[in-house]
């Protein structure tokens, strides 16, 4: 296992590599959402199938908003900004323009606005938001230690340093149109 700054998750970003890194509950997993690439290399890793879809991570509303399709967005962007303010994923109208590797084999996008300070750091410097999925085997627990990201995975992978947040669970995801919380803890 190696322990990386900010700046080289970046690098590695960019060279279609996957990073983990700590997020507000368990370590996350992610990667350039348009790189085809690098979304394929999570899903073999983490042994997924690709229906399932992705969630993106960023740090403002600005970096994911070209993802949103709003003429099907039933809820006002106040509405919007409210769920994001406690850590809620949200299930938005994904644009056509939306590569499938992303939304698996929904018509909708997941989106989390984050205030962790990791993931903040490495959305600003990469430019753009990044895959957020949980570092885990399908299956299995998603690790909470550095002693469980290398059991599931073993010692050739790139941490971001850093600390958990102090949430005990992963987001909840709700569904902006609906208003129906698909995973609420």
């Amino acid at each position: 296992m190696m322990l990386i700054s900010i700046r080289k998750s970046i690098q590695l970003l960019k060279n279609e590599h996957m990073i983990f890194y700590p997020t507000e509950s368990v370590f996350g997993l992610g990667c350039d959402p348009e790189n085809e690439n690098a979304v394929h290399k999570v899903l073999f890793i983490k042994n997924r199938n690709i229906n399932k879809g992705f969630i993106l991570v960023s740090h403002n509303y600005n970096q994911v908003e070209h993802y949103i399709e709003y003429s099907r967005l039933k809820i006002c962007k106040q509405q919007l900004f409210s769920y994001w303010k406690n850590m809620n994923t949200v299930l938005l109208p994904s644009k056509n323009s939306v590569p499938y590797w992303i939304t698996g084999s929904s018509n909708l996008i997941a989106i989390r606005i984050s205030k962790h300070s990791v993931i903040k750091s490495i959305c600003i410097r990469f430019g753009k938001p990044i895959i957020s999925t949980s570092a885990n085997i399908s299956g299995k627990s998603p690790c909470k230690t550095l002693l469980e990201l290398k059991e599931q995975f073993g010692n050739t992978i790139n941490i971001v340093r850093g600390s958990l947040g102090k949430n005990k669970n992963p987001s909840n995801i709700i569904n902006a149109n609906t208003q129906e919380y698909i995973r609420y803890e």
